[in-house]
């Protein structure tokens, strides 16, 4: 323990509300370690120099923070009593309900500075030693609530869907609160009740981090960069209680994809091979490809053609010799071949390699069904206007971002934004050239602009 100049006020507070004395608060704290594996001698005298500005070693934190909670009969987290944060130091910490609870609060409470937090680059990286199991422990030791059956599984996952659905159609800005809301007050507390099977209990996990993707998503369509990783990295902490060699390794991979999107390559390359190491042998052939694509998107933005086009050639090999049907969380990002051909594109032009950049990108478009997945339709039609500039067919280029125009009008999307500034400025260049087209180009994006300021 380490002496702090200030007392712990928020601590005392709850330990007061709790109506324990210091002795049977460290007893409490004893059994909890015990149940999770770990054998502590907490004493009344230890939980006294917290009090008064000490801090708790290692996990006993959150061996503190859960025997809080059973006092309190509901989530005590360690924000609440003074030990800790939802900064991305606490990202991977012993109780990832706790920290989903934080999150939520955040959220819902319109923190700034959650909201407003910046990427972390150091970040990338920390799934890469994650202590899974030590956390697996703290977690059933903590189950504490009523019985959790299958039904209630897939009610969570039912309503996922129509979430998700509705981002596609209305943008990341849409409904956030809501599905934040239902995130922390339906879905965690769930997560804290008695199982009948392990089957079931691996299954409201993957169902809950699946929601937390889709939250992290969400953050990430809307710019809030720091936010978005945060639920990444809490989803991927949930998807390893269901099943880290798959599920885990699809979480690593949408991390993998911010960063890349984000400019920020740095430990993209070994956190996806690690997706890609883990989940060898364990998931679908369709699966594999769409991890083996994100290593090739790793590896082009590391400046590693080579193994790149390598990449490349697997994912689509890998593609082509599964016929299988994905796992749910895999399902969420579409046609699996869409999504191969509109990251293979993405890939190619990192590489400079426009045409087969533009093949990839008419591919995406076409293996999506009309009507589906607008936003990211409209997306990818930009980065088809892009590579075919690219290679000085600007009036075809005009056209393309005239179309994109239309799948963005009314979706509350930061992605859209940006894109659609990069149009205006490329239609401001074409002005000047005498493009045709240029000129109602140039008018429909600064109107769109307006309109969602």
């Amino acid at each position: 323990m380490t002496d702090s100049r200030n007392p712990n006020t928020a601590l005392a507070d709850v330990i007061a509300e709790a109506g324990c004395t210091y002795e049977s608060l460290a007893r409490e704290i004893r059994t909890v370690a015990a149940e999770a594996g770990t054998e502590l001698h907490t004493s009344r005298s230890a939980v006294h120099s917290w009090v008064t500005g000490g801090t708790p070693s290692g996990q006993t934190r959150a061996y503190l923070a859960e025997a809080l909670t059973r006092r309190m009969k509901r989530k005590v987290t360690l924000t609440e009593i003074g030990l800790g944060c939802a900064d991305i130091g606490e990202a991977l910490g012993a109780d990832p309900l706790a920290l989903a609870t934080d999150l939520g609060r955040f959220v819902m409470l319109r923190r700034r500075d959650f909201l407003n937090a910046a990427f972390a680059t150091a970040a990338v990286a920390l799934p890469l030693t994650y202590d899974h199991e030590a956390v697996a422990a703290t977690l059933k030791a903590a189950e504490r609530g009523g019985s959790i059956g299958a039904e209630e599984v897939t009610t969570v996952r039912q309503l996922t869907e129509t979430f998700r659905s509705v981002d596609d159609r209305l943008g990341g800005g849409h409904g956030l609160t809501t599905v934040t809301a239902y995130l922390t007050d339906t879905v965690i507390p769930m997560l804290e009740g008695h199982f009948g099977t392990e089957s079931v209990r691996q299954s409201a996990f993957g169902a809950a981090a699946t929601l937390a993707c889709l939250v992290g998503w969400k953050h990430h369509d809307l710019g809030r960069e720091g936010a978005a990783q945060r639920y990444y990295l809490l989803g991927f902490q949930l998807a390893c209680e269901s099943d880290p060699d798959g599920h885990g390794a699809w979480m690593m991979r949408a991390l993998t994809h911010q960063a890349l999107d984000l400019g920020h390559p740095t430990s993209c390359i070994g956190l996806a091979e690690e997706a890609l190491r883990r989940s060898s042998g364990k998931v679908d052939r369709q699966t594999e490809a769409l991890l083996r694509v994100t290593c090739a998107r790793a590896y082009g933005a590391g400046g590693e053609g080579e193994k790149a086009a390598a990449a490349l050639v697997s994912a689509e090999d890998a593609m082509l010799a599964g016929d299988d049907q994905v796992p749910s969380y895999a399902a969420a990002s579409g046609p699996v071949s869409a999504t191969i051909a509109s990251h293979t594109g993405k890939t190619l032009t990192e590489m400079k390699d426009h045409r087969a950049a533009e093949k990839h990108y008419r591919a995406a478009l076409k293996d999506r069904a009309p009507g589906t997945y607008q936003r990211v339709h409209g997306l990818t039609m930009v980065n088809l206007g892009k590579s075919v500039a690219a290679q000085h067919r600007h009036e075809e280029a005009v056209a393309l971002w005239n179309r994109s125009l239309d799948f963005m009008d009314g979706v509350a999307s930061d992605r859209n934004r940006k894109e659609i500034r990069s149009i205006q400025s490329a239609a401001a260049s074409y002005r000047q050239r005498r493009i045709p087209g240029a000129d109602t180009l140039s008018q429909r994006a600064t109107d769109l602009l307006r309109a969602d300021a």
